[in-house]
């Protein structure tokens, strides 16, 4: 103790280190140990972290884990809520990091969990950049470990198949310029796609900018307004980037300002024109050069086959070729060297550049393997013209065609491939692309009365615009319908095929079709917030991250291509010692060349045939275009992990309430046990019961209303003293009139009693699955509510569907034994856990998991979270437009019990042809490699020339991909097509 209050004194003196404001603990350090706060400030700023802890029974036992986690170095500061059980830490990421805090509270006797969406979120953004330059996983991996080795970066993902990285990182420590010089610095090429994603932004191009002072008034002006919180100037462009927050302001404003903006007003503002930065954009941009340099590729090689393979044939043309320059060489050598050279040194450059980048990193991809084999090709060729030139008797045999030719099937398959993987991502381009250009917005009186109405372009609507939908035209805008009625095509959204009635009040979802009748709409979710923005953003991240399965190919990967160059070099040298010592007959020797010369054609084609690229773009490629398909039947998966581990499931758990039934509760019966008029009878409740907003509140109050049709919005008596028991019911006094609705534990607890008639009017609602509400008026129960949430049409041929797929269907739920049991046997689900919460229902799951089945929770996403990360699957059902469901695998948009099947299917579907992709890739090495290094030779003298190797490697490529592309033609079970599962509707 002495030594610690003598360390703490020479801290104290010395002025490298501070108290913690904290009286409780005065031995705990505010800075870590040793790190004064001027040096603490430069080692980075500091980062919040929320976890859950559980087991936190009394003040002493928060005291605890902020003592525990206060020993930490690195610690700024903790706070614990024992009511909530949860701790927050702020802290010094250069010291700690969340999962050291954890295991520390861990460590004093209670679990912990990080709260991922509770992190302070602006102390993390999100970016996306291209990457030119990628070849196969090894690329991949480089430039993954290049990104996390930056301080600042939390996470970094880099997706082969769209050449992109996402990258999580903390704005304070690094900035995305850091991380694109990080890129490059490994040898690639990066462009900027998007960052901050959790902010709106726009461009806009303004003209009459005549100097630099113009355009910083403008930024002056514009960083002024509220609701900006970034503006970024182009002179050059003439170009204004502002980042905003859409609740606040929006881009009709900034294009006021800027056009009020000077005394002469002559700045005229337009939104930026698109081009040359998107995806897209990208991505042609690559075909066209791949392309290009195919062509030029294609016109030096052609005669330099023509002359070797064709024209070596015909005696006339034979002769002029064979005529001599310089001794023993000849013409025909002469032509092809100087055909060949810009093949292997303009043309083939990407090569060259590629293969010095990762060599330099120490790390060997297909660039290397394609530069040493086209190398030992040209070289050895070039040795042999120049000793032809020197010698008067020299003759030898040149490979140039084999350099130039490797090349220009290199470059094919790569356009091919660039090609086909372009269409992998087509579902984002689709799903971009349904916005629409323009819209019609409406300037309203104060009376509502539209005054006019202006189109503009649809990226100009800001937040409560009233905008005109026509017949025919698409929704411009998520919000909701302020007048008149249609229906609305909302498949190319929710993959729902039946057009959905829309009146007055109902949301609508921008991108969809109007398709008949005009509707006047409100604006609620603009830019990123809308659901199509939010939808394109979960499937883009899904295409990022990596599957499980994918860890084999980068480990296979890893050692490929040092293992095919030392088999090759060992393929050479097995054939060219055998050779020299006479291990086959000379007959084998073709007569065009020598024994060096056979060998050297087996080491390159054993070189050039091996392919790493087909097994780097096995998982990706299925993996894209399995969520794109499956983005487009209203199936929201999230990426590998979920696709991989829904193909395992074997066993169900569906939450009831909103999952097998439809989630909106009716009043079905009413029994009143005291002369009492109906009417009189539900005035009571409903004033009671309209302060509720528990869902079966709100079920009592509609029914009331439609008791009084004469009155749209009905004025009801004035509740005094309201109180709401959770879980229990509510009370309240109307007219002078103790009223309290609720169930019998309720009474009970209020010291009314519950008759005999009552407690069988109970039971009787409960055995039909209805949910029985006792009303006690002035003491006494004056009558019985039966309330009934109706079970989803098709919910019983789903779990029979299910069953014949090998699935157990299992329901948990927090409802009554006798419900839940009447609603189990009304669609066949025969195992049912009733009365649980939320933290059983994960219990369950991890009993189950501990049984031995991958098990999928089907929930509503809020109060089923713990359940649904507890999951091996999460499926999220009943999203609407609220898509963003961070506890769930997969999001099923529709709100039907049929899409879990779809789910399971389609994951089922993808997989399998992941495999298929895994056995084609792996498989055609397996093959093509002996084969090539001469195996089939001694039996049937068939010999691979280097070239044609290099064609099939550049075709197992395009394979691969196209294998994935043919996903994009899958159908659901044919059970499902004839299921015809029906709406409900709800009087």
């Amino acid at each position: 103790m002495a030594t610690k209050l003598l360390a703490l004194a020479c801290i104290r003196n010395d002025g490298c280190g501070d108290l913690s404001p904290r009286p409780h603990y005065p031995s705990m350090l505010k800075y870590p140990k040793g790190v004064s706060a001027q040096e603490t400030s430069l080692q980075g700023s500091e980062a919040s972290a929320m976890f859950s802890v559980t087991g936190m029974t009394c003040s002493a036992c928060a005291g605890s884990v902020e003592k525990a986690v206060k020993r930490l170095p690195g610690i700024r500061e903790a706070v614990v809520d024992v009511l909530n059980n949860r701790a927050q830490v702020m802290f010094y990421p250069s010291f700690v990091n969340e999962e050291t805090i954890r295991e520390a509270i861990e460590d004093v006797g209670f679990q912990a969990a990080l709260i991922e969406d509770e992190t302070n979120e602006k102390s993390i953004q999100v970016c996306r950049i291209h990457i030119n330059g990628l070849t196969c996983t090894s690329c991949s991996s480089t430039v993954e470990k290049a990104l996390q080795a930056i301080r600042g970066v939390q996470k970094a993902q880099v997706a082969l198949a769209t050449e992109e990285a996402e990258v999580h990182y903390d704005p304070k420590i690094v900035n995305h310029n850091q991380l694109m010089g990080a890129i490059e610095d490994a040898g690639f090429e990066a462009i900027l796609v998007s960052t901050e994603e959790d902010m709106s932004k726009i461009d806009l191009q303004v003209d009459g900018v005549k100097n630099s002072d113009s355009m910083r008034m403008l930024e002056n002006s514009l960083q002024a307004l509220p609701g900006v919180q970034a503006v970024d100037i182009s002179f050059e462009l003439k170009k204004i980037s502002v980042s905003y927050k859409p609740d606040i302001t929006g881009p009709r404003n900034f294009i006021r300002v800027i056009e009020s903006t000077g005394s002469s007003r002559s700045f005229k503002a337009t939104i930026f024109p698109e081009g040359g930065g998107g995806r897209e954009n990208h991505r042609k941009e690559e075909i066209k050069q791949y392309f290009r340099s195919f062509l030029w590729s294609l016109i030096f090689t052609i005669p330099v086959f023509l002359t070797s393979m064709i024209f070596m044939y015909i005696p006339v043309i034979k002769h002029g070729l064979d005529t001599k320059v310089v001794n023993m060489l000849t013409f025909g050598e002469t032509m092809k060297w100087v055909l060949s050279t810009p093949v292997q040194f303009i043309i083939g450059r990407r090569f060259y550049t590629g293969s010095y980048k990762a060599l330099r990193h120490r790390s060997a991809n297909m660039d290397v393997l394609i530069t040493l084999g086209t190398n030992a090709a040209y070289f050895y060729s070039v040795y042999t013209v120049l000793r032809a030139a020197t010698s008067p008797y020299f003759e030898g045999t040149d490979f140039f065609e084999t350099s130039a030719m490797l090349i220009s099937f290199i470059l094919l398959g790569k356009y091919l491939e660039v090609l086909a993987k372009g269409k992998t991502s087509e579902a984002i381009a689709k799903l971009m692309n349904l916005a629409p250009e323009r819209a019609i917005l409406l300037t309203l009186d104060k009376e509502g009365n539209v005054k006019s109405e202006e189109e503009i372009d649809s990226r100009l609507i800001q937040k409560n615009d009233i905008i005109k939908i026509i017949p025919g035209a698409k929704v411009a805008s998520d919000g909701f319908v302020l007048w008149g009625q249609s229906h609305i095509n909302e498949s190319m959204i929710t993959g729902e095929a039946r057009p959905v009635a829309k009146r007055k009040g109902d949301t609508v979802i921008g991108g969809t079709v109007n398709e008949n009748g005009v509707l006047h709409i409100k604006a609620t979710k603009v830019g990123s917030e809308s659901a199509l923005a939010q939808i394109v953003r979960l499937v883009e991240s899904a295409q990022m991250a990596k599957a499980p399965v994918q860890k084999f190919a980068d480990r296979i990967s890893k050692y490929f291509v040092p293992l095919v160059i030392i088999l090759s070099f060992s393929t050479w040298l097995a054939w060219f010692l055998a050779g020299k010592f006479h291990g086959y007959p000379e007959s084998w020797i073709p007569s065009s060349m020598d024994r060096f010369e056979l060998a050297l054609q087996f080491g390159i084609s054993v070189m050039v045939i091996a392919c790493p690229c087909a097994l780097g773009l096995a998982t990706p490629t299925a993996v894209m275009v399995g969520t794109g398909v499956g983005a487009s039947q209203g199936v929201l998966i999230k990426g590998g992990q979920a696709l991989e581990s829904a193909h395992k499931v074997n066993c169900i758990v569906f939450d009831k309430t909103g999952t097998l039934t439809v989630g909106k509760p009716v009043v079905v019966n009413t029994r009143l046990l005291k002369n009492m008029v109906l009417h009189e009878f539900y005035e009571l409740v409903a004033a009671t019961e309209v302060n509720s907003e528990h869902p079966l509140a709100k079920a009592i109050v509609e029914y009331a209303k439609k008791l009084r049709e004469d009155e749209e919005n009905p004025a009801w008596p004035e509740a005094r003293d309201f109180v709401s028991v959770t879980g229990h019911g509510v009370k309240a006094v109307v007219r002078n009139r103790e009223v309290i609705v609720g169930n019998k534990s309720l009474m009970l607890d209020h010291s009314i009693a519950v008759l005999a008639e009552a407690q069988d009017m109970l039971t009787e609602t409960e055995g039909m699955a209805q949910t029985g509400i006792l009303v006690s008026i002035d003491g006494e129960v004056t009558g019985v509510l039966a309330i009934s949430d109706p079970v989803k049409p098709g919910a019983q041929e789903v779990i029979s569907i299910l069953e014949s797929m090998n699935v157990r269907s299992i329901m948990v739920t927090g409802d009554n034994w006798r419900t839940a049991s009447s609603i189990a046997r009304q669609i066949g689900i025969e195992t049912v856990v009733a009365e649980a919460k939320p933290e059983q229902k994960a219990e369950k799951i991890k009993d189950l998991q501990a049984a031995g089945y991958a098990v999928a929770m089907v929930g509503d996403g809020i109060n089923d979270s713990p359940a649904l990360v507890a999951a091996d699957v999460g499926m999220a059902i009943g999203a609407g437009t609220d898509i963003a469901i961070e506890a769930a695998d997969i999001v099923l948009m529709k709100s039907n019990l049929e899409d879990v099947i779809t789910a399971i299917h389609l994951s089922r579907k993808t997989f399998s042809r992941i495999r298929l992709n895994y056995i084609w890739a792996l498989g055609y090495n397996i093959l093509g490699i002996p084969i090539a290094a001469g195996a089939l030779f001694p039996s049937t003298g068939f010999r691979l020339p280097p070239w044609i190797a290099g064609a099939a490697m550049a075709a197992s490529s395009v394979t691969v991909v196209c294998c994935s592309l043919l996903l994009k033609n899958y159908k659901r079970p044919k059970k499902l097509q004839n299921l015809g599962i029906r709406g409900i509707k709800i009087e």
